[in-house]
Formats: structure tokens, sequence, C-alpha cells
């Protein structure tokens, strides 16, 4: 909410000032989110300055507090757009809050209602004013690092039968793009393990290590790379806007029981969950938004055409495809909670021209399982076995030629 000077409250009622309850500072190449947090409603005025680059922000009714003083500490080096903070004394009703800033900076700024663990949210998201644009990067480092094309390979075995025949490769007709996206980041840890390790952070950690398996006969991007929050839309407008051939969701999933265990591998429905497990899942994780920070009043009408609800057989035919032979790769490795590629209206999977799945690696919430993704050498395992899974459907169904 922004405030016109005239309705800022004058000093004698300042004593019915709030404090801050928490500060958070999210740094990323892609845009910088501060977070302030409060039992009530953060009323606020944000200007922008320029020569020197300068954000304040103006918040009424705050007293200063060391939550608010301990963020100007937060701040990292390699931070691309904020410099320093400076925190102000009250003073006319309002606390002044300075941001020196690195770049030029488009801001926006949202209030967000409580939800689980988090009071009133203001989020100011600093995003670059020539935003990275997720394709030429990936050509620019393809330009810089040129794939290596690796060994042909004639044949390839399914490892869980020695007797079956063998499944030639077929060349594909172009290069494979394929998108992976690390869940939740940033403000949404994800589910938490006894041991309290976070989702974001493990998924992260196996996303990493698949796209370099991947890199090199394909060309990969990550939906996030660092720890910073990707709205669900945003994550299906990357995977658009590089033309991606699979859309694959990485993440370790948590249930009420500590007894539940093995992985799954999850598509869109047109026609409701395959479960109620996966109904409940579905709904746990369209709902990241919610926690995670998303910024409603920004409308983006060609996105909202994209996600519409229309005819997607083609689609989900596909993901339903490169599912089966993922959850195949990843029996390898860990045992399978169904045996069946299941499906639910997962929101980050609907992107209506690219085959999307998303990947329970295994559960958070089970202490043995948890074990397993905490290990340095299990999530390689798991990276190995999901991208086993992704060159099979490749060379089962190479992609179409492209203009």
């Amino acid at each position: 909410m922004l405030l016109p000077a005239a309705q800022w409250l004058a000093p004698a009622v300042w004593a019915e000032a709030s404090r801050i309850a928490s500060a958070r500072l999210w740094p990323a190449q892609e845009y910088t989110r501060v977070i302030f947090e409060s039992a009530t409603p953060i009323e606020h005025q944000l200007v922008v300055l320029r020569d020197p680059g300068r954000l304040v922000l103006d918040l009424a009714r705050i007293e200063r507090s060391r939550d608010l003083d301990e963020l100007a500490s937060r701040v990292q080096p390699a931070d691309p757009y904020i410099a320093a903070i400076h925190v102000g004394q009250p003073a006319d009703g309002f606390l002044r809050v300075v941001l020196d800033l690195k770049a030029d900076i488009r801001p926006q700024a949202f209030a967000l209602k409580p939800v689980a663990e988090f009071g009133h949210r203001l989020v100011i998201d600093l995003y670059p004013r020539d935003p990275i644009d997720p394709l030429m990067a990936l050509l620019e480092r393809e330009r810089v690092d040129p794939p290596v094309t690796p060994p042909p390979v004639a044949q390839r075995r399914d490892p869980a039968r020695m007797d079956a025949p063998a499944v030639p490769r077929k060349a594909p007709s172009r290069r494979i793009t394929v998108a992976i996206d690390p869940g939740h980041g940033g403000e949404d840890p994800g589910a938490v393990g006894k041991r309290g390790t976070y989702e974001k952070n493990v998924v992260l950690a196996i996303s990493r290590k698949l796209k370099q398996m991947l890199d090199g006969d394909m060309r990969v991007m990550l939906t996030r790379n660092d720890d910073f929050y990707v709205p669900l839309a945003e994550r299906v407008r990357k995977a658009r806007r590089v033309q991606a051939d699979l859309f694959v969701s990485i993440h370790a999933d948590a249930f009420r029981e500590s007894s539940a265990r093995g992985s799954s591998v999850f598509a869109l429905s047109e026609h409701g969950a395959t479960s109620a497990a996966a109904r409940w899942l579905a709904q746990r994780e369209n709902a990241a938004d919610l926690i995670g920070g998303v910024n409603l009043d920004v409308k983006d009408p060609v996105l909202a055409r994209t996600l519409l609800d229309l005819s997607q057989t083609a689609q989900i035919s596909d993901s339903l495809k490169v599912g089966r032979q993922i959850l195949d790769g990843i029996a390898t490795h860990n045992a399978l909670h169904r045996g069946i590629v299941e499906q639910a209206g997962f929101a980050v999977l609907k992107a209506p021209d690219i085959p999307s799945i998303l990947v329970e690696t295994a559960f958070i919430s089970n202490p043995d399982e948890e074990l397993m993704l905490r290990s340095p050498q299990h999530q390689q395992r798991f990276a190995a076995s999901i991208a086993d899974g992704i060159r099979r459907y490749f060379a089962k169904s190479p992609p179409l030629a492209r203009a």
C-alpha cells in the first residue's frame, strides 16, 4: 500500500507503534527479496532515487528493533542489487529504511496475509530493469562452453531385466532442451525433516547434479540455481521461454506418518486425482505460492491463457510416458511408494505444450529416507536414476524438428 504523505501518523500516536518480528534478505541473480514480518499489517511508502541509486522505504507505526538493525549485517558482498542497508531513528510517525543499490532496479512491493507460521509480511522484490532472458543465457553459455557430443550408444538394456531385448537409441533430430525445476526455495522451505533437513536444499542439490549429468548431450536449464522462491506460474513460463522439450520438477515428499516411504512420479490430470494422497499432495504443492510469496496484482494475460485448463491430452499422454521411464529408473535406487505414475492437478505441470512431471524423490518425513536425501552419494544416485529415465524416454521418443 503506497500512502500519500498526508496520511502519515502524527508523533502523538507513536506510542502505538509495533515491532518488526523478523526481517529477512534473500539475494539471488534473478532478483533480491527483502521481507519484513509483523503481527499487524505494515503500512509503507516506497521511493526509488537515482544518482546515487537508493531505495527509500518509510514504515508507518514501526519502531526500531534488533531484527531491523541486524538486517544490515546480512547484506552479502555478492548480492547483485544491494550494497548496504541503513535503518534510521523513528521520527514523525515513521521509520526510514534506506537500501543503497548496485544496479538499476524495478521494485515490486506487496503485502501477504498470515499463512502457516508466518504473520503479516511486507515483501520488497528488486528486479533488474534489464532482466536475464533464460533462452539467451542458455545460448550464451553454449557459445562460451560448446557442448561435447557424447560417444554414440548403439544399444541400451533395461538394468531391471537383463533378458529384455536391447532398445535402440534413435538420434534426435535436434538438440534436446530440458527444464529442471527444484521445488520451493527462499521463503518457502518446503517440507522439513525430523533432523531439520529442508526440502528446498536437498532438491536443489539433486537438481544441480542432474543438470551436470545431462549437460553436454542436452541443453539444460534450472528454474532456480540458488535459494530464492520462484512462483509456480513463473516456473512454467521459464520452461516455455527456453522451448523446453521436457519439464521435471524435483521434490522430497512429507506425510503426517513417518512410516510413509518410497519414491513417486506424478503427471497432470484432467479428470481428478488418481488417489486421495495425490490430491492432498497437489493441494499442498499448489499452496506454495502463499508461503513463498507472490505478487497477485501482477497480471500476465499471455501466461493466464497458457495456464487455462484447456485440453492437454497430448501433453498428459507424453508426460505419462516419460514418467514411466523415470519411475523405472528411480526404482533401481529406491523403493517405489506406488508402482504407477500418479496424476493430480499440479499447477506447476500445466504447460500445455511441454511434457511435465513431478518427481517426489523420497519422504523427507521418514527418518531413513531423510538420511538418504542428506547424503551427497544418494543425491548423486537419485540424479543418475532420473537422468537414465530421461535418456530412455528421448531414445524412444525423440523430439520433433523445430524451425
